[in-house]
């Protein structure tokens, strides 16, 4: 993310000789992105970050998609997802194209037996239940109810949850995430009309420096397949670094709404950015205040893209029978809007209650087999008076 945070102990230098106390020498690390050209971090490791002392073999988490070209809109119940023991298994690929795999998670304990690095793409994990800690070779992350975890690619990790009962929802994305550009100057400060700033993001505020030799067993995810690596020394060994390149939280909470007189259109929610998808939260707010508007909003096609809402809490205005854990998937170039009645419903009222995570992406979603096993089949009926 565009801003510089440092933690722990660093050379005044990069690139230049860093003793530990005994008189040998830190492990310096580039931890970057778009080659050498995209935000980076430099970090000092206790021993060499390279030392792969076996590859145990690697199986397939690629998706098993059921329908290639979807024209119908969906509504998936996603708690009726199984809970998993293990976080890696409970991870369920729902909607996916080459851009972004969109996954349910509900695991019962934390990981761990093994460090998880995922090569192939950032990861947004939004905490719909449990709380606990996020815990990463830079750095360490408290979490709870309605936050979001932005983690980028290579982020070796482990998630130790106080609770068996947790669901996330989880956006795997091929393509860096980032603050949307209409919210930043052009030095990276966030400006004073986005709907959060710095003070928001929360940054890892502590280090597991493991100076430790041994077998740590490592799932690494690389296209589409989990590697079982195991290294010789622990993962968690870095004493600091900086830079521009580490995971962070928002809370969906801390998102200030923006309104107006009349019915504002989906980007004043938006929240993250990449060049192939957004993502939005719609949030506790106040209505449009025009002594006519109908708060409810109005039917619209996207032409260029899908629309994908997972319905974290509350009222939501525009849908009939829609509870907390299921997503709505609309097609790109299929018409949607409020269900019958609920324009109606909506005329008069002052505020919504509604908390919501929505991803818009630009090529369309393919769906999965294990979405089809919570899929509601005749949700598309669902206008019809």
């Amino acid at each position: 993310m565009p801003f510089y945070h440092t933690l722990g102990k660093i050379p005044p230098k990069r690139h230049t000789i860093f003793k530990k106390p005994d008189g040998s020498l830190y492990y310096e690390q580039l931890f970057g992105t778009i080659g050498f050209d995209g935000m980076s971090t430099n970090l000092y490791h206790c021993q060499r970050p390279t030392q792969v002392k076996e590859i145990k073999g690697s199986y397939s988490v690629a998706p098993k998609v059921a329908i290639k070209n979807n024209i119908k809109s969906y509504r998936l119940h996603g708690f009726k997802v199984n809970q998993e023991k293990d976080y890696l298994q409970s991870r369920k690929n729902v909607l996916t194209n080459s851009d972004v795999n969109i996954i349910l998670s509900a695991p019962q304990e934390s990981t761990n037996q093994y460090f998880y690095k995922n090569t192939d793409a950032d990861e947004l994990l939004f905490i719909h239940r449990g709380t606990g800690k996020f815990r990463s070779h830079l750095g360490n992350l408290d979490f709870k109810y309605g936050d979001y975890i932005v983690i980028p690619r290579g982020t070796i990790y482990k998630l130790d949850f106080d609770t068996t009962d947790n669901r996330l929802f989880i956006v795997e994305s091929r393509r860096p995430i980032y603050t949307p550009k209409r919210y930043r100057n052009w030095f990276g400060q966030l400006l004073e009309h986005s709907p959060y700033c710095e003070r928001d993001l929360r940054t890892p505020y502590e280090l597991e420096t493991n100076d430790e030799k041994g077998d740590f067993l490592i799932k690494v995810k690389k296209q589409d397949e989990i590697f079982d690596m195991i290294y010789a020394t622990h993962p968690f060994d870095v004493v600091g670094y900086d830079g521009f390149n580490f995971p962070y939280a928002f809370s969906i909470h801390d998102f200030e709404p923006i309104t107006g007189r009349i019915h504002q259109p989906p980007p004043v929610h938006q929240t993250f950015e990449t060049d192939a998808f957004v993502i939005c939260s719609f949030v506790p707010r106040l209505y449009d205040y025009h002594p006519d508007s109908i708060p409810a909003p109005y039917n619209h096609s996207n032409i260029d893209s899908d629309e994908v809402l997972y319905y974290v809490d509350g009222d939501f205005m525009s849908r009939n029978d829609i509870d907390a854990g299921h997503i709505s998937l609309h097609p790109a170039g299929i018409p949607h809007g409020p269900h019958p009645g609920a324009a109606e419903r909506s005329i008069g009222k002052t505020k919504t209650d509604e908390l919501a995570v929505m991803v818009d992406t630009f090529k369309p979603l393919m769906i999965t087999e294990e979405a089809m096993k919570i899929a509601d089949e005749d949700y598309h009926k669902s206008w019809l008076e």
